[in-house]
């Protein structure tokens, strides 16, 4: 017997489903991949078009799903069910967001401990470059560990009583790391050049496949498309106004998507670095930028517990699209769904950990898919990322899979 709605937890204020489902999108791909895409971009051109996306096609995609999850009180295929009577082939687009769920967690969980790794680097392996750093296999397996006991903590802890009051706890936190990042790169010599690039539109630099990129963005930034939004929407009380809530949450995520910007722009103009250096950005340039920086090594610590809050609270929201499913349709209770489904992705992360030169069966498929790879894809967490990530959903924050095709030397 499925549970009824009457049953189902709800948020405990309006504040604290924005903060939540902000969270959800204010990951890697706001504090990584946004800043890396408008540099490849243009700069201010690509932030543009980026605006545009978000207003014009984002917003009413998320009030969709949000419309979706609390009318129907539902995980995504229960949401779903809801709507067609249950013997739709849509159905499976539900499920597929489950599936995505589970998959994307299990990778990103390997990024985001890297993020861990290199707040604590200066301790734990001060002399690594990043491939070294990648390649440690019990390294990045403990930090693996870490991240995912850190998410499965707060998701077992309940809607209200785990994501709400520590969305509430880590927002806030994120929000003053930034603006003191921000502080520091536009003090820098050199950094109005860096502000001018990022700000200022280079209508020129405008083409159909930056247009792409920019809509692309929209999606990861405001989680859409692989049941986020339509979980946490079922958590809204039936008298909540979608209207407002959803316009904070596109406000407030779209406001730490430009603020990434103003960390990072000044301070690789100010520091002479690449703006185009791609998903090589974050783990390769920056911590030679803020080498190079006064009170850089404050800086790069500051920089990187920020990505690793950003990255928890993407990952809370991935695990809640899952967990929901099972609490809902399965009967099962939170409590076995997390631990349960944490184990699980646990085991199937450790491939992921291992395939940046850890072990060279996941790091070089070949054997498996041909010189070329699969899509272009030689390891396991490339293959991952592309059928989920890329081709599946879009997923809710990686780069483009050239990174993992060693695109970092």
């Amino acid at each position: 017997m499925e549970a009824t709605s009457a049953d189902r937890e709800q948020w405990g204020s309006r504040i604290g489903f924005v903060l939540a489902a902000a969270g959800s999108a204010i990951g890697l791909g706001n504090i990584w991949r946004f800043p890396y895409l408008a540099g490849e971009g243009g700069g201010g051109a690509f932030v543009l078009i980026y605006l545009l996306c978000v207003v014009l096609i984002g917003m009413p995609y998320l009030y969709a799903e949000l419309s979706l999850g609390r009318n129907s009180q539902r995980n995504p295929v229960g949401a779903i069910k809801s709507i067609t009577g249950g013997g739709s082939a849509w159905i499976l687009v539900g499920g597929f967001c489950v599936l995505a769920g589970f998959v994307i967690l299990s990778y990103y969980s390997v990024v985001a401990g890297w993020a861990v790794g290199y707040a604590v680097k200066d301790i734990i392996a001060p002399t690594m470059g990043f491939q070294e750093f990648a390649a440690s296999p019990g390294m990045v397996i403990a930090l693996l560990g870490v991240f995912l006991l850190l998410t499965f903590l707060v998701v077992v802890g309940g809607v209200e009583e785990g994501i709400e009051r520590w969305a509430k706890i880590l927002l806030p936190i994120l929000l003053v790391l930034i603006l003191l990042i921000i502080f520091r790169a536009v003090t820098l010599d050199g950094a109005l050049e860096g502000l001018t690039f990022y700000l200022v539109p280079d209508f020129s630099a405008i083409t159909f496949d930056l247009v792409i990129a920019a809509l692309g963005q929209a999606f990861f930034t405001l989680s859409l498309g692989m049941g986020a939004m339509i979980t946490y929407g079922s958590y809204l009380p039936k008298r909540e106004d979608i209207a407002i809530s959803g316009a904070y949450v596109v406000v407030f995520n779209t406001l730490i998507a430009l603020m990434a910007g103003l960390m990072i722009f000044p301070a690789i103009f100010a520091m002479g670095a690449d703006p185009e250096a791609g998903p090589a950005l974050v783990f390769v340039v920056l911590p030679k930028v803020f080498a190079q920086m006064p009170l850089g090594g404050l800086v790069s610590v500051l920089f990187f517990l920020l990505l690793s809050i950003a990255a928890l609270t993407s990952s809370i929201s991935l695990l809640e699209v899952v967990v929901s499913y099972f609490v809902d349709e399965q009967q099962w209770s939170r409590q076995k769904s997390v631990w349960l489904i944490g184990g699980v992705v646990f085991l199937m992360a450790i491939p992921s950990a291992l395939s940046q030169g850890a072990s060279g069966a996941f790091s070089d498929m070949s054997y498996l898919f041909g010189e070329s790879g699969l899509f272009g894809q030689n390891n396991f967490l490339g293959i991952l990322d592309y059928l989920i990530g890329t081709a599946g959903c879009g997923g809710p924050t990686l780069p483009p899979t050239s990174w993992w095709r060693g695109a970092v030397s």
